[in-house]
């Protein structure tokens, strides 16, 4: 038996799906699939794979030896690599998804600059705003916010994002200041849906306490797409609540505030990730790298969470006092009087 063959087939089948699947990407005929994992599970003494008409689910034993296979199979081809010096010049079609608006603002530009990088690359580039299978979509590289959950996922931090509550200083000009989440109860709210007529924002709880705190929203507004809410808010309709790097533009161009820092929950993580049978590819490999190093760079450019709560503050009053002391203009285009 070639033992290094058949663990090739049996993690190869393992990221297809099926053994069928894994012998036409292996280019081997249904009968060489099915004899090289039959030999392998008589030369490890144990049953590897529970075989349904759907799917492929590993047993106990085979969850143990995938993972020692696939590390078997990634040292052997780093090694051939760098035996070959430079790694092959990536090829084909990636598909690559992220969130619409991060994928739109922040990968976007990345993927343009791999490109033009790498000549004989193309990129079928998806933005959902939903959690993808990558197996089952064939996805090969996903750009995640969120915590991870899958286990079996090959995964590189970049970053983390906040959540936050932001208005415009058009809008809190004439409020009631906000220094507290108590104060929130006086304004005026941009719901994202699916929120409803109602809603509740929770925050994480006091520097002594353990119950975390809640805020019940009633939106005045209510739309159906991040853009719609970034928009609204820089027009003064109220306060939303959004990741940060939605409104990274508006808040670096003044256009909108970020409100109590101190109270925001603690950041998320953002990661690329890819399946661990995918990562031997020469253009998922390229691309995971390629990216990382770029989007690591913005992330850092960013303020993170505990430095920003000042500069945002300061921001914030200077900000409506300068709407305060600006003569409103009546329709005739001259200084209105305060009354």
């Amino acid at each position: 038996m070639d033992r290094l063959n058949a663990m090739r087939v049996f993690v190869t089948a393992l990221d297809e799906g099926s053994l069928a699947s894994a012998g036409r990407r292996l280019n081997r005929s249904p009968a060489a699939v099915t004899r090289a994992m039959a030999a392998l599970e008589s030369h490890v003494g144990a049953q590897l794979l529970h075989r349904t008409t759907r799917r492929l689910q590993l047993t106990e034993a085979g969850e143990m030896y995938a993972a020692v296979c696939r590390k078997v199979l990634t040292d052997l081809d780093d090694a051939d690599l760098a035996v070959a010096g430079n790694r092959a010049a990536p090829q084909g079609v990636l598909t690559v998804t992220a969130p619409v608006m991060f994928g739109t603002r922040v990968l976007r530009p990345v993927v343009g600059e791999f490109l033009k990088a790498y000549p004989a690359m193309q990129v079928r580039y998806l933005l959902l705003n939903r959690m993808t299978n990558l197996l089952d979509e064939g996805i090969d590289v996903a750009l995640r916010i969120a915590p991870l959950q899958e286990s079996n996922l090959i995964a590189v931090r970049i970053g983390e994002v906040r959540r936050v509550l932001c208005a415009s200083p058009k809008y809190l000009a004439g409020r009631p200041p906000i220094a507290s989440l108590s104060d929130l109860a006086q304004h005026d709210f941009i719901g994202i849906e699916p929120t409803g007529p109602d809603d509740i924002w929770s925050f994480p709880p006091l520097a002594a306490g353990r119950i975390p705190r809640t805020v019940r929203v009633k939106p005045r507004l209510m739309v159906n797409t991040d853009e719609a809410a970034v928009s609204a808010a820089v027009d003064g309709e109220g306060i939303a609540r959004i990741f940060s790097y939605k409104i990274q533009h508006e808040v670096s161009g003044g256009s909108l505030v970020v409100l109590l820092p101190e109270d925001e929950p603690p950041p998320v993580p953002v990661h690329l990730i890819t399946l661990p049978g995918r990562l031997s590819l020469a253009k998922v490999r390229t691309f995971m790298d390629f990216a990382a190093v770029r989007l690591k760079a913005d992330f850092a450019r960013t303020p993170p969470h505990p430095e920003d709560r000042r500069s945002s503050r300061e921001r914030l009053d200077a900000e409506v006092s300068r709407q305060r002391l600006t003569p409103q203009r009546n329709a005739a285009g001259r200084p209105s009087r305060s009354p």
